[in-house]
C-alpha cells in the first residue's frame, strides 16, 4: 500500500512540473526577428518597383512588409533636391516605425542623392548600412548623353562640379558601414570601377547588366547578408 502511494505522488509530481512548464512557456510571447528598416532608392529613368523582386526576396528571408520602403521621386531633378526628398521621407519612416536608424540599398544615380543626403544633411545619424549597387559613385562618360537634358544626368558626367564636391573628403563619412558592389561588364557605368567607393567594402559581382543589377539573386543575397 505504501509503495503504491509513492508511486501515485511520483506521477501527480511529474504532471504537475509538465503542466507548470507548459503553462511558463505559453505565458512567454513569441518575437519575431526585427530589422531596421529598409529605404530603397532607385536611379535614373527609374521609380520605385525597380525593386520589387528584392523586397519580394527579403520578405522571403524573414522581413515584413513593414520593415521595407521604396521611394519614388523626379529623377529629372537635381540631386540635391532628391536629397532633401529623401531626408523627409526617411523621417517619415522612422516615425512610423519607431525605429532610430534605417538601412539604405541604393542602385545607380541613387547613389549620388543618397551620399549627398548622408554628407550634407545630417543622414549619418540615421543610417546604419549603407549599399551602393552600381552606383555612379565617380560619375560615368555616358551621362554626357543626356546631360544637356537634364540636371542630374549632368550631374553624373565625370568631373562634374557635383561629383567633385561629393567626393571631396571622406567617400564614406560617419560610423556607417559601407559596401559598393560593381559589375565589370555595366555598359553604363564608364570605366566601371567608378562605382566603387573609397572607405567601403568593394565588391565585384561579376558580369551583370546594369539594369540587372538591382534585381540579381546572386547580388542580392550578397546585400542581405551584409546589411543583416
Amino acid at each position: 500500500m505504501q509503495r503504491h502511494k509513492r508511486r501515485i505522488a511520483t506521477a501527480l509530481s511529474a504532471v504537475t512540473t509538465s503542466l507548470l512548464l507548459s503553462l511558463s512557456l505559453a505565458s512567454t510571447p513569441a518575437h519575431a526577428a526585427s530589422h531596421d528598416p529598409i529605404v530603397f532608392v532607385h536611379g535614373l529613368s527609374s521609380d520605385s518597383t525597380t525593386w520589387d523582386d528584392w523586397i519580394a526576396d527579403f520578405e522571403a528571408d524573414g522581413y515584413s512588409s513593414s520593415e521595407l520602403y521604396a521611394i519614388s521621386y523626379d529623377w529629372t531633378k537635381s540631386n540635391v533636391t532628391t536629397a532633401s526628398t529623401l531626408s523627409t521621407y526617411i523621417k517619415s519612416v522612422l516615425a512610423k516605425t519607431g525605429a532610430s536608424k534605417v538601412d539604405l540599398v541604393v542602385h545607380s544615380m541613387g547613389a549620388l542623392n543618397s551620399r549627398y543626403y548622408l554628407k550634407n544633411l545630417g543622414g549619418t545619424s540615421y543610417v546604419d548600412d549603407f549599399v551602393s549597387v552600381a552606383g555612379v559613385n565617380h560619375g560615368t562618360s555616358i551621362a554626357s548623353l543626356c546631360g544637356w537634358l537634364y540636371t542630374s544626368c549632368k550631374e553624373m558626367q565625370t568631373g562634374s562640379s557635383f561629383i567633385t564636391a561629393l567626393n571631396s573628403g571622406d567617400e564614406t563619412p560617419g560610423s556607417v558601414s559601407y559596401a559598393a558592389y560593381w559589375s565589370d561588364c555595366d555598359a553604363a557605368i564608364d570605366p566601371d570601377t567608378s562605382a566603387e567607393l573609397s572607405g567601403a567594402t568593394n565588391v565585384d559581382v561579376g558580369c551583370v547588366s546594369h539594369t540587372d543589377m538591382n534585381n540579381d539573386h546572386g547580388v542580392y543575397e550578397q546585400v542581405r547578408n551584409f546589411i543583416s
